[in-house]
């Protein structure tokens, strides 16, 4: 049995779980990241904890492995907090920090916060490596969660304000790789056969049903189950914004992302469906409108593989406990094909094509200051057919969701599940993930002011993804808000949502990365084409409209 130390053993596990970066704030396990330059492991060094993490939940998401992130003790809370994302949007992410030895415990030590409750509400796993020795099964145990169930964070707390404890040790033991927990799914569970068939029957009674596809589509890679379905079945799809793209958003059963980042013929759809088959979706508020899409008393059938969520909204679901994958393809082998549901589908057509004869006007538009909607297309008609899409949030996520649509099964789309200024970070992990595809990200100036830095970080390291800015002038997305809070009083209103115009094309050049300011929508095309094709990272600040705001979403 060989002999090695905790950081040639934490190192040579990462390689042999299919690590191939990490990502972190100095100083943490300064040992075991000179162990992983010799195996072979690209070391990420961000501006801040909330980055680190925001790039490993990315690189994770792209890649369905386990994105790792690291911070010393001082800033193992930045790390909670950047974690936020990772545990609403489901992703496979372990997260490593030091902690100050036993005897400094509740001695007021410089710096140290109880590092238990900051990560309690942001993993599914969270525990103290207190000696070497425990490093080989508390890491393993790391990859199990992670990859299995929900696929939440985890978290490992080194004992030593650097994670010392790993250093000082040394270990006789093999490296143990479990196949299974190298990336998500680690499993995939079926539903019983006879759940199958009456769920099969369900399906095949109902006049108006409709699949809304979550995130758990992608999670499991069911894309082509849920088209097959939807065509042997000739049911329209709604999508969550983590399943967006699962089917061509020009199929004809497509109907756009569904709730409150929607599209208004996604809502329309589900709201006079008799039936809902959610599918790997949580059934929170975002996606159903605050629970009023479908309303409740709608019949629910409900795939997921976490027992908890079957009928959590929705009370009388009809569960099918398993993997969307799987479990698609059970369902798949016992329907049989239909040519029903004609008027119904019809009927999804005509809300599809209202909406986009209503948007056409926009999204065409040759006005200067540009509209949002012809970013949209310009993106939508740009878009490589291996494009990865990163979506920061609020406007950014309400934009991209609802107006620019993925016509490729080789496109992705990911999105913050929550904290503005994710995007920039997430689309340097997504690319550290996916080094080969196109990454191009939608973030605001509000959201590019979070983590402007990392576009140094982008520079050090050739991490080659392309930025566009919607630069509107401000938090366009509280304006609304702002101004009503007012009430008539006499005021400034825009003190509380406008910034200073900032050319954001001159800020990337003076870190080394490629600027382009684009004032025209007719320049737009050939922006997106030099950013890409530069082989370096790249800016392209779109001048934009800051008085218009993404409408209100559709409600019954």
């Amino acid at each position: 049995m060989p002999t090695m130390t905790g950081a040639r053993f934490l190192a040579e596990t990462l390689r042999e779980y299919g690590v191939t970066h990490v990502f972190f704030v100095p100083a943490i396990i300064r040992r075991a990241l000179v162990e992983m330059e010799d195996v072979g492991i690209q070391r990420i060094i961000s501006h801040g904890e909330k980055s680190a993490a925001y790039m490993a939940d990315a690189y994770a998401r792209v890649t369905g492995k386990p994105g790792l992130c690291f911070a010393q003790s001082v800033g193992a809370a930045n790390l909670a907090a950047g974690l936020q994302d990772a545990y609403l949007g489901v992703s496979p992410v372990i997260a490593i920090t030091g902690h100050r030895p036993p005897m400094h415990r509740h001695r007021n030590s410089y710096q140290e916060i109880e590092h238990a409750r900051p990560f309690a509400s942001v993993t599914k796993y969270s525990a103290e490596v207190e000696t070497v020795e425990q490093l080989p099964h508390l890491l393993r145990q790391a990859f199990r969660e992670v990859t299995s169930g929900q696929t939440l964070p985890a978290h490992l707390d080194f004992s030593g304000i650097s994670g010392d404890v790993i250093t000082d040790g040394v270990l006789d033991t093999d490296v143990i790789v479990e196949e299974p927990f190298t990336a998500r799914p680690a499993f995939r569970p079926e539903p019983e056969p006879e759940r199958v068939r009456e769920a099969a029957r369900i399906l095949s009674q109902a006049e108006r049903p409709v699949i809304i596809a979550g995130g758990g589509v992608t999670a499991s890679g069911a894309q082509a189950e849920v088209v097959r379905l939807a065509e042997m079945l000739n049911i329209p799809v709604a999508t969550a914004l983590n399943a967006k793209g699962c089917i061509p958003e020009n199929h004809p059963l497509s109907v756009g992302v569904v709730g409150s980042y929607s599209r208004r013929s996604a809502n329309r759809v589900v709201s006079e469906a008799d039936l809902v088959l959610f599918i790997g979706s949580h059934t929170g508020s975002q996606v159903t409108l605050d629970w009023r899409l479908p309303a409740v008393g709608t019949p629910v059938v409900q795939i997921d593989l976490d027992a908890t969520e079957l009928g959590r909204s929705y009370p009388g679901t009809y569960g099918l406990l398993g993997d969307a994958q799987r479990t698609l393809q059970r369902l798949l082998d016992v329907l049989e094909p239909t040519g029903g549901n004609a008027g119904w589908v019809a009927r999804a057509q005509e809300h599809v094509q209202e909406w986009r004869d209503e948007n056409a006007p926009a999204l065409h538009s040759d006005a200067v200051p540009i509209r949002p909607e012809r970013l949209c297309q310009e993106l939508t008609d740009f878009l490589p057919s291996d494009a990865v899409l990163i979506a920061d949030t609020g406007h950014a996520g309400i934009w991209t969701g609802s107006m620019v649509e993925l016509h490729h099964p080789g496109q992705s789309y990911l999105r913050a599940a929550g904290s503005l200024g994710w995007g920039l970070p997430a689309a340097l992990g997504a690319k550290c993930g996916a080094p080969e595809r196109p990454v191009v990200c939608w973030t605001g100036d509000g959201g590019m002011w979070y983590h402007i830095g990392e576009l140094e970080t982008a520079v050090r390291y050739g991490i080659n993804a392309v930025i566009v800015v919607h630069n509107n002038g401000g938090l366009n997305q509280d304006r609304r808000g702002d101004e009503a809070a007012y009430d008539g009083r006499e005021g400034n209103s825009g003190e509380l949502w406008r910034f200073n115009d900032t050319d954001f094309a001159q800020i990337a050049e003076s870190m080394g990365a490629l600027g382009i300011r684009v004032t025209d929508p007719n320049q737009i095309n050939a922006a997106l084409d030099q950013a890409v094709s530069a082989n370096r990272p790249a800016v392209v600040d779109i001048v934009s409209d800051g008085d218009i705001a993404a409408e209100p979403p559709w409600g019954p």
